[in-house]
């Protein structure tokens, strides 16, 4: 178990086990290859991040993370494996995502990508990401770093 603050605070726990949070968690995130690339999205509002989002009625957590990464990017699964989980402490609410790695078989065209303007493909992941404008807020704590290292060790 991992703990650390995320951007705004909050306490964040990180546990890369099966499901030590929550059986059933209500938010996933999603972080994406595509041509040997890192695949993001722009969010409207909060910048570039991985895709992510909630758990809709009926879907399971897995089934929700492949949903989310075609809404927002256009991007067909090829496969997708489990990395872990975290918990977000918030001032408002406790917040538990599942944490996935995706290979993505290709890219679909779309006229509208929900609330993300669509694909965004870099190379490399900025160094210096937590100080970069250009980044969603959730792309600069812990849980990116951690898992970038966890699927170094296990995938790449």
């Amino acid at each position: 178990m991992i703990t650390f603050s995320d951007y705004y605070r909050n306490k964040v726990q990180l546990c890369f086990e099966k499901h030590p949070f929550s059986n059933d968690p209500r938010h996933v995130w999603i972080i994406c290859r595509y041509s040997e690339q890192w695949l993001l999205t722009e969010h409207r509002s909060r910048g570039l991040e991985f895709p992510g989002g909630k758990v809709e009625d009926g879907e399971t957590p897995i089934e929700a993370a492949i949903r989310e990464v075609n809404e927002e990017t256009g991007g067909i699964v090829q496969s997708i494996v489990y990395l872990g989980q975290y918990k977000v402490e918030g001032k408002a609410e406790t917040i538990i995502k599942n944490i996935y790695f995706a290979h993505i078989e290709s890219l679909q065209r779309k006229d509208d990508y929900f609330e993300t303007r669509g694909p965004v493909l870099l190379k490399k992941l900025p160094k210096q990401i937590k100080s970069d404008h250009r980044f969603s807020f959730i792309m600069k704590d812990g849980v990116l770093s951690y898992s970038l290292q966890r699927i170094k060790k296990l995938i790449l």
